[in-house]
């Protein structure tokens, strides 16, 4: 009965988020663009193309998405540039919003491509659709070795997550400069699991949004309760949160953001040690 009243609880939640996002997306779904091939500007003093090519069939193990600059095999964890010259932050876009397949930037394969999740054999998909693009930032890393002073937990070994929550779906494999609004401290089976909140620095809403205040409190409960409770229909707990659920500000996103840039740092010049993680040295 908890169970069933949990997923209605979230259902409510998250259809009152899709609701409000359709409303303020109509305009802007036209701007989707196809994957297969995607030329970047990185706000820098030049132009970086950046390629994405398919090995494999979707929806089976096999399928990888991989990343070429001039033809050349590049890493989109450790290869893009986690900042650009105007303050934004290149986001590598892993799930486009309203779909269910759990991919991600393979983080122990030769040059990190992007595959799908699999768990016990299995391929890993939602049991529903995320709202939000989703997907992480480059040149980060939650170290799985430093306790975090308030909080007591360790980083998850993984690059830090971005929920993008601008009006569009953002194409798999495209880096998407955004800007970061505020940051949830999720704790998942005991690990620190930092999710920054941000939209797409193109995005019609990004002049109005410009910290955690500015976001409708339909979205940032919706993402949270979404996080809290995705992986219960498995039979595993609710997720928990840090610094009493709330979202730090911008200012604190960006000091997680600079922390987890100097922890990978840290792994890509070996100092410290990768483990079973590709970093390319």
């Amino acid at each position: 009965m908890k169970f069933a009243q949990s997923v209605l609880t979230l259902l409510f939640i998250t259809s009152r988020t899709a609701a409000a996002w359709t409303t303020l997306s109509a305009a802007a779904r036209h701007r989707h663009v196809p994957h297969r091939l995607l030329a970047i500007q990185l706000h820098s003093t030049t132009v970086t193309a950046v390629s994405t090519q398919v090995d494999g069939e979707e929806a089976t193990e096999s399928f990888r998405l991989k990343f070429l600059e001039d033809s050349k095999p590049v890493s989109p964890w450790h290869d893009i540039p986690l900042k650009n010259e105007d303050g934004s932050y290149n986001m590598v876009v892993e799930i486009p919003k309203m779909t269910k397949a759990k991919m991600e930037v393979a983080t122990k394969e030769e040059n990190n491509p992007i595959a799908q999740d699999v768990k016990k054999g299995k391929l890993r998909d939602y049991h529903g659709p995320i709202f939000w693009n989703y997907g992480c930032l480059p040149q980060t890393w939650e170290d799985p070795n430093v306790k975090h002073p308030e909080l007591g937990c360790f980083g998850d070994n993984d690059p830090i997550d971005v929920v993008e929550i601008g009006s569009a779906a953002l194409a798999m494999g495209s880096i998407k400069p955004v800007k970061p609004l505020g940051v949830l401290a999720m704790i998942d089976d005991g690990e620190l699991d930092w999710k920054v909140l941000a939209i797409s620095t193109d995005d019609p809403l990004a002049e109005e949004y410009n910290d955690i205040e500015d976001v409708p409190k339909a979205i940032t409960d919706g993402v949270r309760e979404w996080f809290r409770w995705y992986k219960t229909p498995d039979d595993k707990p609710i997720n928990e949160f840090g610094f009493d659920e709330a979202y730090l500000n911008k200012a604190e996103a960006i000091k997680v953001i600079d922390e987890t840039n100097e922890a990978w740092s840290k792994l890509k010049s070996g100092e410290t040690d990768a483990g079973k993680l590709w970093t390319g040295n």
